[in-house]
């Protein structure tokens, strides 16, 4: 698939308080397609977590558009945009009252009626989510009893059982460890290629996440670089961004190396 889910151009994002104005991210322009999962990447401060926030409509951008499926961001009421798009924030499910079940189940509230009943379409949502995260056997537990990494595979059950076209994911492989982290890159890939989701994800892994991405976002606070990995390995793009003296990123095995000076 190839249609375009989102697009932005001139995008401004930062914060306002009071009289005074934090500009993060000048300039912005990409845009989002459907079956692909896609990688945004930036040295730390650059404005990731900031810019998927402007994105999916929790801060407003001090400047330029943001469109989802052509339409802009500002039309969409809160229901018909979690619809459109969910979340997983690293900052999320850490201490609520309810079963790893139930938190997976309020990803189903834009589908639900006003009384939030769950029909038998909801609770088969919410079974595949937990199923295709490994997290069925958590089910009935309290999420104030789960590791970092348990609580991590339940928001993404829940943005999965939210069953949008597009997830935005902020660093969602951070409290995994490498086994759960390739099991979770696989099936983020399944699911951008098989369902024609589009999927975001923030990351510092590159070299673990770049051979499994379709695109990618390369942040710079001033500019957003888009394109295949591939073509930015080539282009130098991310050794220019992510490189330091004696250390090459080679296009080839997608991998930094370090360049030993030679013996004198």
């Amino acid at each position: 698939m190839t249609d375009t889910l989102l697009h932005f151009h001139s995008l401004v994002t930062g914060y306002r308080r009071g009289r005074h104005t934090h500009v993060v991210g000048r300039a912005l322009e990409g845009s989002l397609q459907a079956g692909c999962l896609t990688l945004l990447a930036g040295v730390n401060g650059a404005g990731k977590s900031t810019l998927l926030r402007t994105l999916c409509g929790m801060q407003p951008a001090l400047g330029g558009s943001v469109e989802w499926l052509g339409q802009p961001l500002a039309s969409y009421s809160a229901r018909r945009l979690a619809r459109t798009v969910a979340v997983v924030l690293t900052d999320r499910l850490q201490h609520t009252p309810l079963t790893a079940y139930e938190t997976v189940a309020l990803g189903r509230y834009p589908h639900t009626g006003l009384l939030g009943r769950l029909n038998a379409d909801d609770r088969r949502a919410i079974s595949e989510a937990l199923d295709l995260t490994g997290a069925t056997p958590l089910a009935g537990r309290m999420m104030g009893s789960l590791s970092d990494g348990e609580r991590q595979r339940i928001a993404i059950a829940k943005a999965l059982a939210q069953e949008t076209p597009a997830i935005m994911m902020d660093e969602p492989t951070a409290w995994l460890d490498f086994p759960g982290r390739m099991a979770l890159l696989r099936l983020l890939c399944t699911l951008a290629h098989q369902t024609g989701r589009a999927i975001v994800m923030s990351t510092h892994d590159l070299e673990l996440t770049l051979p499994m991405a379709d695109r990618l976002w390369l942040l710079e606070g001033t500019a957003l670089t888009e394109g295949s990995p591939q073509q930015l390995a080539e282009r130098g793009d991310i050794e220019r961004l992510f490189g330091a003296p004696g250390l090459h990123f080679d296009a080839h095995s997608m991998r930094f190396t370090v360049q030993r000076a030679p013996s004198e």
